[in-house]
């Protein structure tokens, strides 16, 4: 099941809630407990005013294997196969839809499910070490599900290659393409991510939440259609208590105080 959501001191004064996968010996498979347990973490004190951030990390040498194949043999029933699959595409859609951003720190092999999970994060930092494939291909179950998060995050035909071939993709080849954000040595991995947390953590909740569901409505729209909602979002923008504080901040040379 998913783990811990800490709250940590360094990143004020929101907080960083983090959570672990923590089912190495399963290398971290996506089965229905894990992802019920990965939909309630989301969404625990996701409108609370402190919570900024959530990280998403691992226990073990895998991040995530994706799916745990036991539930998807023929022993199970249709109906229960049909309820791992919902799930996940609800909890990899809940990601983009909640109002705080959501960080992967990957370090070790992301496949499948797994990473579809990473591709569906708003940022994503690995370490040097880390791998990502989707190799359904190989055992007879095409990585149908992981292709939507993937051909949103890569180009076509690289996305259609890992797919079609299962072939892995290392940290560099996944940074070149654009799955993940940022590459790091295995001991910087948490110093980076942390990082990122707290300066996101310094900017208003509020203009975080309408930036972020703007950004995932704008990226489907034709190009007249995206600028024609972003300008009435610049507009709703500056209507918030936070929109008119740091402009105010900014011209009396001062730091912002968020309402959030």
């Amino acid at each position: 099941r998913s783990g811990l959501r800490d709250r940590n001191p360094a990143v004020s004064p929101g907080f960083c809630s983090t959570i672990v996968l923590n089912n190495p010996r399963r290398r971290n498979a996506l089965s229905l407990p894990m992802l019920q347990c990965l939909r309630q973490d989301l969404l625990h004190d996701v409108k609370g005013r402190e919570l900024r951030v959530i990280v998403i990390a691992a226990e073990g040498p895998v991040f995530c294997s994706g799916h745990d194949l036991k539930e998807l043999s023929s022993e199970d029933d249709v109906k229960h196969h049909s309820q791992v699959f919902e799930l996940c595409a609800e909890v990899m859609t809940l990601i983009q839809k909640i109002p705080v951003p959501v960080i992967a720190k990957v370090n070790g092999l992301a496949t499948a499910a797994g990473c579809q999970l990473v591709a569906s994060c708003d940022i994503a930092v690995a370490s040097e070490k880390s791998q990502f494939a989707t190799p359904g291909v190989n055992i007879g179950l095409f990585c149908s599900t992981p292709a939507v998060a993937l051909g949103r995050s890569l180009p076509r035909k690289v996305a259609l290659e890992m797919l079609f071939t299962g072939e892995p993709l290392s940290a560099q080849e996944a940074l070149m393409h654009g799955l993940i954000s940022k590459v790091v040595p295995e001991d910087k991995l948490e110093e980076e991510t942390m990082k990122i947390s707290h300066k996101i953590c310094e900017s208003s909740k509020s203009v975080l939440a309408l930036g972020k569901a703007t950004f995932y409505r704008q990226i489907t729209q034709d190009l007249d259609t995206a600028y024609k909602m972003t300008t009435q979002v610049m507009v709703d923008n500056l209507t918030l208590r936070d929109g008119q504080e740091g402009i105010e901040a900014f011209i009396q040379k001062r730091k912002p105080v968020w309402s959030h």
